[in-house]
């Protein structure tokens, strides 16, 4: 089978390469194409798995390019995770927001409706050559806004475009161990849109285990979204909240955080990335061993700000090791290529699954996969304090891509006003005009 990776030359692609090559099983990826508009970025890349692969038996084979239509031909598979306006581009979107007092994270409040504006457009437009020259690929999307870029392709993709996440996957995965419960058996009970979703229950053997966890707090306080939330505000909402979902729940403390750290999370990744793909380009570097360096580093200044905000500490050891969306990527191929039919958190249509959102809408839920693709298990109603939030950031998104769609400023306006961490109209304007005079990719928006 062949996979394309658009943003080929990203960071992060040598942990999908790896998971590829644990897989040795019959009717495995043969093929690696990978894509960016960086050529640098890319030489830098395949070294780092031309060494992962050396001494690996029958590794996937690498190729590159620049041509996005000679990436898409013939795939089977294609993993996009591109960044429009790169690393410059997020750290431009938290300064906008931090100057006018709001958050600026690169999927969450206004730093997230910036990066939606001026990625949906390319997003769509990728979607529409994979459909004239790939008809038959299933898309895996992990480019941010990961739901609302997975709904925008769904608009021309269909349910063959499927998004995916690694915060519910490492959620469940520490609720299970501190429970004592094995991960890959128990039923994880997880509901909502991509970075902002509840675990509601934890089933193992037919019972749910999470009302125990819920009433010790030493148990509570003994991993990350414990520490982050604390445990009377967990028992307070009865669930576990995805780690995203501190920026709605301590706002004030997270923009304070943000503004009085020394560089915003877009800035440090700016600063730290050029100094990898700078390094890589001097003869002699060792690109296997500098990239795994420049990860560790990475891993543990994740969500830095919000784990200072609570008080949280340091990550525990077992999260800064891969294992996350790489191997969620993995799972989707295989239960789709070779009906080795499994069950993932996914981003994918609503079809009916979440009854307070329409059919089209893109929800993060439990889904069964085999090889027809993805499908969406009905879940139980959201509490009212989940649906108001739910319903707030849903219609954002769908003004979002009205805007993208329209090239409409007015929508521009309307999704920032209606977001629930941007707290007035006059300052949602002033943020599309910021980010229109930051950023290139917004000039589309001219109409009223």
């Amino acid at each position: 089978m062949k996979l394309t990776i658009l943003g080929g030359g990203g960071f992060r692609v040598p942990l999908v390469y790896g998971a590829l090559l644990g897989d040795q099983a019959e009717g495995r990826v043969t093929a690696v194409t990978l894509y960016d508009v960086d050529s640098e970025r890319l030489d830098a890349v395949s070294r780092v798995l031309a060494e992962q692969a050396a001494g690996q038996p029958d590794p996937p084979r690498v190729s590159v390019t620049r041509d996005l239509d000679e990436a898409v031909r013939g795939a089977d598979f294609v993993f996009s995770a591109i960044r429009v306006g790169g690393l410059e581009g997020r750290a431009a979107d938290e300064r906008v927001a931090l100057a006018e007092g709001v958050l600026g994270q690169e999927t969450v409040g206004a730093g997230g409706i910036a990066y939606g504006l001026r990625t949906v457009p390319v997003a769509t437009g990728i979607a529409r050559r994979i459909a004239e020259l790939a008809p038959d690929a299933w898309v895996i999307n992990f480019t941010n806004p990961a739901g609302l870029v997975t709904e925008a392709m769904s608009r021309i993709l269909g349910d063959r475009v499927i998004g995916i996440c690694d915060s519910p996957v490492g959620l469940g995965r520490r609720v299970a161990k501190v429970l004592g419960a094995d991960p890959a058996t128990a039923w994880t009970d997880y509901v909502g849109l991509n970075h902002l979703g509840w675990l509601r229950g934890l089933r193992v053997g037919g019972r749910d285990r999470l009302p125990e966890l819920l009433a010790d707090s030493e148990a509570l306080g003994s991993f990350e979204e414990g520490r982050l939330f604390g445990p009377d505000w967990l028992r307070s909402l009865g669930a576990i909240p995805n780690e995203y979902l501190h920026y709605y729940y301590f706002n004030r403390e997270t923009v304070r955080a943000y503004q009085e750290a020394k560089q915003t999370r877009g800035a440090f990744l700016r600063a730290q990335q050029a100094g990898f793909y700078e390094e890589m380009k001097r003869p002699g570097t060792p690109a296997l061993t500098t990239w795994r360096r420049t990860l560790a580093e990475r891993e543990a200044t994740y969500m830095a700000a919000n784990r200072e905000a609570a008080g949280a500490g340091e990550r525990e050891a077992e999260d800064l090791q891969p294992g996350g969306y790489e191997q969620v990527a993995l799972a989707l191929m295989r239960a789709v290529a070779r009906d080795e039919r499994t069950t993932l958190i996914l981003n994918v249509r609503n079809r009916g699954a979440l009854s307070v959102l329409d059919a089209d809408a893109v929800v993060e839920v439990p889904c069964l996969v085999d090889a027809n693709g993805a499908h969406p298990v009905a879940v139980d109603p959201l509490p009212p304090y989940a649906t108001g939030l739910v319903t707030a950031v849903k219609a954002v998104e769908r003004e979002v891509l009205a805007a993208a769609g329209s090239g409409s400023r007015s929508h521009a306006v309307t999704a920032f006003a209606l977001h629930p961490l941007v707290d007035s109209v006059s300052v949602a304007r002033r943020l599309v005009d910021g980010y229109r005079a930051e950023h290139a990719g917004l000039a589309y928006l001219r109409l009223p």
